[in-house]
């Protein structure tokens, strides 16, 4: 019955909108979505590129996810790799995954993040 993810939320520290609005829609190249009025005033901000939603919420007693996170699949890995380099984020490639190139970084308050190039096509 389930047919896909909205959103994935991750928490982030009280104060912490203006460094998550420069990764998340800076360098990630999201765009930042309107919150609702109601969940407005608790702060944070809400991010979409084509189908990914990912809102970042604020937790008071906030710990970063360190080995939770969202998986993202990206376009050109390389391309997306290089884009997060030269802006000074730490690329961790994981060749652990069979048939899939992946990499893991963290956002500026450092949850975890998870980048994966497309899936193989099926063998013949």
């Amino acid at each position: 019955m389930m047919e896909a993810f909205d959103h994935v939320l991750l928490a982030a520290p009280r104060g912490s909108e203006d460094d998550l609005r420069a990764y998340y829609g800076g360098v990630l190249g999201m765009t930042e979505i309107p919150k609702p009025p109601g969940l407005a005033a608790r702060g944070g901000c809400w991010f979409q590129a084509g189908a990914v939603q990912l809102h970042l919420g604020i937790e008071e007693d906030f710990r970063p996810a360190r080995k939770a996170h969202p998986g993202i699949r990206v376009r050109d890995i390389d391309a997306f790799a290089a884009r997060l380099e030269s802006a000074g984020a730490e690329i961790v490639w994981d060749d652990s995954l069979p048939g899939r190139r992946r990499f893991h970084t963290a956002d500026p308050v450092g949850n975890r993040l998870e980048f994966l190039g497309p899936e193989p096509a099926p063998a013949p």
